[in-house]
């Protein structure tokens, strides 16, 4: 099952996430900041505190993102 490991808010509303499979990323959330539930992540500081829960990830309000919806749109880096 795959899970995210460890995920960073950046200022420009993507996250850095790395994945149990060993890819790590750039996940944009901007497409979905304008939509329901997730409108409240338009707030910056409220957007810092992502975490880590169960496969995906998730903010304190509910809000959350599967690691395959995340692994289907993440950007590959490669970090040195």
């Amino acid at each position: 099952m795959l899970k995210v490991k460890k995920v960073n808010a950046n200022d420009d509303y993507t996250l850095y996430v790395e994945l149990s499979d060993g890819r790590k990323g750039i996940f944009d959330v901007k497409p979905y900041i304008e939509k329901g539930v997730f409108k409240q992540l338009q707030d910056k500081d409220y957007f810092k505190q992502v975490k880590p829960f169960f496969c995906g990830i998730n903010w304190p309000n509910e809000q959350d993102l599967s690691a395959d919806t995340i692994a289907c749109e993440l950007k590959q880096v490669e970090i040195a």
